[in-house]
């Protein structure tokens, strides 16, 4: 899909452009991220990916949500653990050609349709690891690690925690209450900060949670 004007989500490019506006990212991003979008779009009718299935809800719900934590993350070396169709590795590594990024997901089609877009969107920042987040043999390997799909903060920290450097974050996007999960905090392991994130044309609150080692919080 490297001709723009052939996507088929084209009509979505103006909101797309707009919410990238909002996010103080360029709008020279909008093409390839509808080239992904449009990939995800394709191989959900027969994979079943995502359960979003509206392109536009897509648009927010996966493409902007995913690159609202942009502003927090740099030219790093990111994990993104258990990332089912790349969210929000994907979007992220679009966005931020300095940022290395390791997708890790263990289920088999999805997996497939990582490597497919790494290759359609000429992600040379990406790669795909076919693993589950506990068995990836990369210890200490990682500034930051992420998780959208696992809920809880201990939780991502029990299975992807050994990934981290010791000066490495754990950056996680929750609602407006995470006190209980930084209660349930293992040893060693502390509050950093939390970050109010505003995603373009989404009512709901959200905060970027970020977890350190307590001798590097």
């Amino acid at each position: 899909m490297d001709n723009a004007s052939m996507n088929p989500l084209r009509h979505l490019q103006p909101e797309l452009e707009s919410g990238l506006a909002a996010l103080d990212l360029p709008r020279t991003l909008a093409p390839r991220l509808l080239d992904y979008l449009a990939l995800l779009d394709r191989w959900n009718q027969a994979y079943n990916l995502t359960a979003i299935r509206d392109p536009r809800e897509m648009l927010v719900k996966h493409l902007l949500d995913s690159l609202a934590m942009h502003a927090h993350v740099h030219d790093e070396r990111l994990a993104d653990l258990g990332t089912g169709p790349g969210l929000p590795g994907i979007p992220l590594a679009i966005a931020k050609p300095g940022l290395q990024v390791a997708l890790v997901e263990s289920n088999g089609k999805k997996a497939r349709f990582l490597r497919e877009a790494v290759r359609q969107l000429g992600l040379g920042n990406a790669r795909v690891l076919e693993s589950r987040a506990e068995a990836v043999a990369e210890p200490g390997a990682f500034d930051l690690i992420t998780a959208r799909a696992l809920d809880r903060l201990a939780g991502i920290l029990a299975v992807g925690g050994h990934l981290l450097a010791p000066h490495g974050r754990l950056l996680a996007m929750k609602g407006p209450r995470v006190d209980e999960e930084v209660a349930e905090l293992p040893p060693g392991w502390a509050l950093s900060a939390v970050h109010t994130l505003i995603v373009p044309g989404l009512d709901a609150e959200r905060h970027l949670v970020v977890i350190a080692r307590e001798s590097a919080a």
